[in-house]
This record gives structure tokens, C-alpha cells and sequence, in this order.
């Protein structure tokens, strides 16, 4: 995600306690995610945008505003479920600190969430709006840790310990290049239905289940995905829209048949033709025109393709990025062993390269 020209990420880890669950003093496994689009310096300028919701058991604010304009110029935020309120007031009250101008009409935040009740005591109110604009304040260009971290921190995908993951690829374009990154909270899907490289493994590794044995009131496969696809790539608002449409195909690739329980939304946004899409006139009162630049439908295939391929990557990643969890009340979430894996594709033919 982050090598996508101008992207900024940033994350606040929430880990405290251990033991029997005390509704607002822990155990806490949570935090928050913030991606910045066009960096810190960019916030207020539109990015060209569109949506997808697979199952709508979850939520994503600020939708309607994208659906309404294909626009998007706030930090998007990642959290827990009931976390949501807190990080759409810390986007106000950071936009209200850094970029005052554009707060003297309304904000409508992107805020998105996936479900950490299993390990994190998500009733306790410990995501804060302060922890927002921490999220904001910190992000940055370059690498970003995976795993067990920000918003993904209380995260599960495939009964295995998960979170974030991020994956990207280069597409080529006449003579020009374009990165397409997908950004995941993975937080989804059931221990049999796990795929790795085309091969059901799920089972297979004969890993402990302790989500499943819990018989807890969230049923295995609940928990929900957001998957934010980032590109330079200039494309019109109904093409980012496309580019969401086709996440759920990655999502596929890694085994999951889309729970009933699980919130599955996608964003998908495009940093090319900055200065266009905003919702003010121009400077000098005049009626004015916009112009987009973009890859002609005909072309755009093999962007298709890199969404596809980066989710999948980027799932798996937030897999393998991992060390076994203990949360609130003792409940165990284990990590995706990695050398029975690797022994279990090896024996099936598949040639890997080394996992991280």
C-alpha cells in the first residue's frame, strides 16, 4: 500500500492486561489505523473514489458522500466495531487542529471497522479520539509493519491470529507506471476453508481451534473485512468503483464463501488529478470546469488483476506477520505455523518462495 506514490499509514497499538474480562478496565487487544491518501499535507485535496460492500454486516462511514460526489479527501480510519464514534470525532478534531479551513462546513469522515470481541474487551470505550489523531499524526510514507498491529491488532482469519496486511504490484500503462496497493483488515473466515497458494490447508496443519471450541456467541466465519485499494493510476470515480468490485475475488482465493456474519466492505481510491473533484467553486466565484485524466476502460484489465492478486497477498500476509495471541478471559488465537505450511505445500508440489 504505502508504495503507492504519496500514501501515508499510520497505527496506534492498544495492548494491556491479561486475565478475566472486566467490562472497561481489559484485557485490551485493539487500535486504531489511520491511511492517509495524498500523505498529511494532502488532506482537504479530493482523491477520485468508490465503494463495494459483499455483505453489508459491518460498517464503513462517509459512503453515501462517495457514492453521491466519487470523492474522497479525509484520513480513512480502521477500528473496532464499537470504536467507530471515537475515530470519526478524532478526524473532526484533527481537521479542526491542522486544517481549520476546511472545517468551517461539515466533515463526513471515512471510519471503518471489523470485530475484536473475542480477544479485546471492545465494550470498554479504550479506543479514544486522542488515539485518531495520534493515528493521523503518525502516519508516514514507506514500509509499514503488519501482523498483530493499529486497527488489526484483536484480529483473526481463519480462526488464526491476523490483523493488517498490505501487498502491492506495478502495472504498466503505454509508456507509463502505476502501483496498485490493497491495505487489509482481515478478520474473516472459517479454519476449513483456508487456501494458501491454491491448496486447502486449513484442516490440514492440525492447529488447535479455540475460536470454534469457545462456542462463543459470535458463530465461526463472523468477524468482518475492510480492504482500502490505493493507486496513482488515473482513473474516474466509477473506475475506482470497479477496482472495489473486484476485491472480493482476492478474498476468494484465500478460501472464504462470504459469512453472513462478516461485514465485507471496499474502498478503492485513485491520487491522480489532483485539484479535481472538489465540492467549492472557483477561487474567484465564476462558474468553473473540472477535468479528469484516465486510463480508457479498454485498458483497464491489468489493473483488474494487481487488485486481485494484492488482496490475496496482502491476507496472507496478515497471517504470516504473526506470533499466537492470549486476550480477555484467556482466549487463544494461534498463529499460522509457518515451517508445517511450508512442509504441507512442498509435499503437494508447490514451490514456495520463503515466507516472511
Amino acid at each position: 500500500m504505502t508504495d503507492v506514490p504519496g500514501v501515508e499509514v499510520g497505527y496506534v497499538t492498544l495492548v494491556e492486561g491479561s486475565g478475566p474480562l472486566r467490562v472497561g478496565a481489559g484485557p485490551v487487544r485493539t487500535g486504531v489505523t489511520a491511511i492517509l491518501p495524498r500523505g498529511r499535507d494532502g488532506v482537504g485535496m479530493p482523491c477520485a473514489a468508490g465503494w463495494h460492500s459483499l455483505n453489508g454486516n459491518g460498517e464503513m462511514t462517509g459512503t453515501t458522500w462517495i457514492s453521491e460526489t466519487g470523492a474522497l479527501s479525509l484520513p480513512v480510519l480502521i477500528t473496532n466495531t464499537h470504536a467507530i464514534g471515537p475515530c470519526h470525532r478524532g478526524v473532526i478534531d484533527w481537521v479542526v487542529a491542522n486544517r481549520p479551513e476546511a472545517a468551517t462546513g461539515w466533515l463526513l469522515p471515512v471510519v471503518a471497522e471489523t470485530y475484536d470481541g473475542y480477544l479485546n474487551d471492545i465494550n470498554g470505550s479504550h479506543v479514544t479520539a486522542a488515539h485518531a489523531v495520534q493515528a493521523i499524526d503518525d502516519a508516514a510514507p514507506g514500509p509499514v509493519e503488519e501482523g498483530s498491529v493499529g486497527g488489526g491488532t484483536g484480529m483473526n482469519c481463519y480462526a488464526f491470529k491476523a490483523g493488517s496486511g498490505t501487498a502491492s504490484r506495478l502495472v504498466h500503462h503505454g509508456g507509463d507506471r502505476y502501483t496498485v496497493g490493497a491495505f487489509v483488515q482481515a478478520n474473516f473466515g472459517r479454519r476449513h476453508e483456508l487456501v494458501v497458494a491454491g491448496q486447502q490447508v486449513g484442516d490440514a496443519l492440525g492447529v488447535e481451534n479455540p475460536m470454534d471450541e469457545a462456542h462463543q456467541a459470535v458463530p465461526p466465519g463472523a468477524g468482518s473485512v475492510i480492504v482500502v485499494v490505493a493507486t496513482d493510476a488515473p482513473l474516474l470515480p466509477g473506475q475506482c468503483e470497479a477496482l472495489a468490485r473486484r476485491v472480493p475475488l482476492g478474498l476468494a482465493r484465500t478460501g472464504t464463501t462470504g459469512s453472513h456474519f462478516s461485514g465485507d466492505i471496499f474502498l478503492a481510491l485513485s491520487t491522480a488529478n489532483p485539484g479535481a473533484l472538489g465540492s467549492t467553486k472557483s477561487a474567484d466565484g465564476t462558474e468553473g470546469y473540472d477535468e479528469l485524466r484516465f486510463i480508457q476502460w479498454g485498458s483497464i484489465d491489468p489493473l483488474y488483476e494487481t487488485v486481485v492478486t494484492s488482496v490475496e497477498e496482502a491476507v496472507l500476509n496478515a497471517l504470516i506477520a504473526n506470533d499466537t495471541t492470549v486476550g480477555r478471559d484467556d482466549h487463544r488465537s494461534p498463529a499460522l505455523p509457518h515451517d508445517p505450511l511450508t512442509d504441507l505445500l512442498t509435499e503437494r508440489g508447490v514451490a514456495l518462495a520463503p515466507l516472511r
